[in-house]
């Protein structure tokens, strides 16, 4: 089969497809025994950077579960790492930023990204792409929103106090901080596209925090920059807490709009309007309960994603560290069999 005869790239680009595609955030990862099996003894960012681990795990989840699409294995902070700023990631902590950015001064530690600075991505999207052969594989950054809140806070921060402050009370500052991150991670993004990513997936993870006319304002002139930059493949936007924001969050340049769990995909589609997919939007947790359960609540789901113009399956963030595999399994499965023509299995 042709890669863009996949049904994950079609529904991407709103056409007819034979099944309705799912593939899972943090799919290559913590809930997988295999995963924990590799990565022991090894940190996050030393397996990031890591060619062979990165393959390894992007590939066990399409061997587990046979989903539409691997999504490559990375972090977020990978290209900051990468060009010199001093970072960890904790355990049961996230990303944690030895020198925040407060000021001017601090603008400094962002210099451009190039793609020698990161070779391991390169090297391991070649490896993939021969590996996944029909399969499309998902390159991904963070958005400038979400890696400036963790650069401004020093880390993983619950009210965004500090970004905020910056945003409303140094304008000039804050748009100074974006445009440099805006570039660092579409270069990001190029080199995964150039590599041989199919698709590509920005995560904006903590943008629900902002108000739509904020949003307008401070952050949408710099995503639309992103996905002008990479409109050579499908394109996903995805936010936790975003209800509010579907509408805008469609308007910055996106083929895709992730849905959370909290809007039902319908109501999803009219809020974000005609010419877009949607990707969503099963809670995480559902799939800690009965298959019933889980079972009931995936229909549901299918079923009002017809009203988008094309749907991706998805949970409405990532796999929780707990989730038994084989509920995944189970779930890929059942979404493979739905009909989406007839709403039947």
């Amino acid at each position: 089969m042709n890669l863009d005869d996949s049904a994950f790239l079609r529904a991407c680009r709103r056409q007819p497809v034979p099944h309705t595609p799912v593939w899972y955030m943090r799919q290559a990862g913590r809930s997988l025994p295999e995963y924990l099996k590799v990565r022991e003894g090894t940190a996050m960012l030393a397996a990031c950077a890591d060619p062979d681990l990165i393959v390894e795990i992007t590939l066990q989840p399409i061997r587990r579960y046979g989903v539409d699409a691997a999504i490559f294995f990375s972090d977020i902070v990978v290209p900051l790492k990468a060009i010199g700023v001093d970072l960890d990631i904790k355990p049961g902590v996230g990303p944690v930023i030895a020198n925040p950015i407060r000021d001017a001064k601090g603008l400094e530690a962002l210099r451009p990204l190039e793609p020698g600075d990161v070779p391991y991505v390169t090297e391991a999207i070649g490896s993939l792409v021969g590996e996944l052969g029909s399969t499309p594989l998902i390159g991904f950054a963070g958005a400038p929103f979400t890696l400036a809140s963790y650069l401004i806070e020093g880390g993983p921060s619950k009210n965004h106090d500090r970004t905020k402050a910056m945003m409303y009370g140094e304008p000039h500052l804050w748009h100074a901080l974006m445009d440099r991150l805006t570039g660092i991670v579409l270069e990001h993004l190029r080199i995964q596209v150039r590599a041989g990513a199919s698709a590509i997936q920005l995560f904006d993870s903590w943008v629900g925090a902002i108000a739509p006319a904020d949003y307008r304002e401070f952050i949408a002139p710099h995503t639309s920059r992103i996905f002008a930059g990479v409109a050579e493949v499908p394109r996903i936007h995805f936010g936790v807490g975003t209800g509010e924001l579907l509408g805008v969050l469609g308007e910055v340049g996106p083929d895709v709009v992730g849905v959370d769990w909290r809007v039902p995909l319908d109501e999803a589609a009219r809020r974000v309007g005609p010419g877009k997919a949607l990707q969503g939007n099963l809670d995480p947790a559902i799939l800690l309960a009965p298959w019933e359960v889980v079972e009931e609540r995936a229909l549901d789901i299918l079923r009002r994603g017809r009203a988008a113009e094309g749907h991706v399956f998805n949970l409405g963030h990532g796999v929780l560290p707990s989730t038994d595999p084989d509920q995944l399994k189970r779930l890929t499965d059942l979404v493979h069999s739905f009909d989406p023509d007839t709403s039947r299995l």
